[in-house]
């Protein structure tokens, strides 16, 4: 087992906004917003979760319960995600469930999703692919070769698994994260998410004496990310403010 090198990096932030791509019907609002490489600004950075940097990563995956998120705002919006890249470098190949209170209905309503950023994000049908509060999800980033990248996703409570690759020849593959992240800045009371089984490269996340993440904005933590446990697979995310 090796320890990646642990990299302190600086970003501009310097997002735009994106348009949304052609999705199914039953889609929920909030869709084209883009989960972003991490980057910083005078107010802070919207990344919780743990982040593993080096080179030449292959794989990482981590599953988890979806959690009840009580809206505070419209604006509201945050997912749970596993991905390579985006920790130091401008692309992120990366899937998840996204957590949206933009519907009319003022409540959450969550959404299977995967990017390739730059790319637009693509959310799934809802009816295909539903998931909701209380669901296993699991999800995993495979590298397969010739710049080609596996994503797949999987709700076991819903019984359905979702699988794709997709090319992106100037991803660097130097970092793997598993993250929770509000593009909006604004997180919804999520309550606790609980991550286990968490691996980069087939190995435990610990192996690679990853770095923690704490989203904050205007100086004010978000949620806070617990250490690793159970042998560096699981760790907790626990919001703590809006």
């Amino acid at each position: 087992m090796r320890n990646a090198l642990i990299r302190l990096v600086t970003l501009v932030a310097a997002a735009t906004a994106v348009a949304a791509p052609a999705v199914p019907a039953a889609a929920a609002a909030g869709q084209g917003t883009a989960f972003k490489p991490l980057h910083w600004n005078i107010n802070g950075y919207n990344w919780g979760g743990y982040a593993a940097t080096g080179s030449g990563f292959t794989s990482v995956s981590a599953s988890w319960t979806e959690p009840s998120a009580s809206c505070n705002s419209s604006n509201d919006l945050y997912a749970p995600w596993v991905g390579i890249d985006g920790y130091g470098t401008s692309t992120v190949e990366q899937t998840g469930v996204a957590s949206s209170c933009s519907s009319s209905s003022g409540s959450a309503t969550d959404q299977a999703w995967y990017e390739m950023y730059p790319a637009n994000p693509v959310y799934l049908s809802t009816s295909s692919y539903p998931v909701s509060a209380g669901n296993a999800i699991s999800a995993s980033v495979t590298y397969a070769g010739s710049s080609k990248y596996t994503l797949k996703l999987t709700d076991s409570t819903e019984g359905w698994t979702y699988t794709t690759t997709k090319k992106l020849s100037s991803a660097e593959r130097e970092s793997a994260e598993v993250i929770i992240e509000s593009p909006t800045g604004d997180y919804p009371d999520f309550g606790t998410l609980n991550f286990t089984s968490a691996t980069v490269n087939g190995e435990d996340l610990g192996a690679f004496s990853p770095a923690a993440l704490d989203p904050s904005s205007n100086g004010i933590t978000e949620a806070h990310t617990s250490a690793l446990s159970d042998g560096g697979t699981a760790f907790s995310d626990v919001w703590q403010h809006a």
